[in-house]
């Protein structure tokens, strides 16, 4: 399986062969566009000089792992806030999965039992879980039973909900018309319309 994200094609063979990349790339989809947010991981290793360690940046002093996200161009919106977000998360892989993010999603009872694992990490919610949970099912062949249930509406065949749907650059188009419709009715929710 790979991922035919718009980014750089380096970047998206990191994603496809290294479960930490793919999972901070998620870490890092909010309030930037999923291109930026799944290209950092890449550009994050090409910093550091090396493939990505949960344990390495789970020690990474602080300040320091600030100073690499907020490296022009910034690895985020919010540079200060993700480098924590990701050290929090690398380090929840270090304490419970031995430092390898797959392991994470590695024989899951269920769908459920895969989306609990998920919204137990740092900055997690439910949806944010329901996403890569979908994102695994549908791009990386991780399918316990249950998992397109336990994604919800990500999970559905044929949607085009979120980056688990996009594979090209029209699926990519319709993902972005999708969440234009889904701020558009939030924001006509909000205003009493």
């Amino acid at each position: 399986m790979t991922l035919a994200l718009p980014i750089d094609p380096e970047a998206n063979r990191l994603l496809t062969r290294d479960p930490l990349a793919l999972l901070i790339g998620m870490v890092l989809d909010q309030q930037v566009p999923m291109e930026k947010a799944f290209s950092s991981p890449y550009v994050l290793a090409q910093r550091l000089g090396h493939d990505l360690d949960a344990a390495e940046l789970a020690g990474f002093d602080p300040e320091a792992l600030v100073g690499v996200f907020a490296q022009p161009p910034a690895l985020h919106r919010f540079p200060k806030a993700m480098a924590a977000r990701v050290q929090e998360v690398c380090r929840v892989l270090v304490e419970r999965y031995h430092g390898d993010a797959a392991q994470l999603w590695a024989d899951p009872t269920d769908g459920g039992d895969l989306l609990g694992r998920l919204t137990a990490l740092p900055g997690f919610g439910r949806q944010k879980a329901q996403i890569f949970l979908a994102l695994l099912g549908k791009r990386f062949g991780v399918q316990p039973p249950g998992w397109r249930e336990a994604a919800g509406h990500y999970g559905d065949a044929g949607a085009h909900r979120s980056v688990a749907d996009v594979t090209d650059a029209e699926s990519l188009r319709l993902v972005r018309d999708y969440k234009q419709q889904m701020k558009a009715a939030a924001k006509s929710g909000a205003s009493g319309d």
